[in-house]
């Protein structure tokens, strides 16, 4: 698992703030960005698990302060632990 963005890449959007109540479902199940698009998932408040499905699935517990970097096309998904607050921001 990745937390640093290659070179070069620039931040062109970012997702609202979520929370265990208002993450949308599609970010609870599988899914993946789009060829080119790099994500940094950053964690505001709480903790949140950061899955990466598969033969060998990882995960990752994230907590307030701390990110992940989504990698363009990678199929990933999150779970909300606690009380938590958290942000997609979108690179390209």
């Amino acid at each position: 698992m990745r937390n640093v963005l290659p070179d070069g890449v620039e931040k062109y959007a970012e997702s609202p703030l979520f929370n265990e109540e208002t993450v949308p479902k599609k970010l609870t199940s599988e899914h993946d960005l789009k060829a080119g698009v790099w994500g940094k998932l950053c964690v505001i408040d709480g903790s949140l698990e950061y899955h990466l499905p598969g033969e060998a699935h990882r995960s990752q517990l994230l907590k307030a302060g701390e990110h992940a970097v989504i990698e363009p096309q990678q199929v990933h998904f999150v779970k909300p632990v606690r009380n938590v607050q958290f942000r997609v921001e979108f690179y390209r």
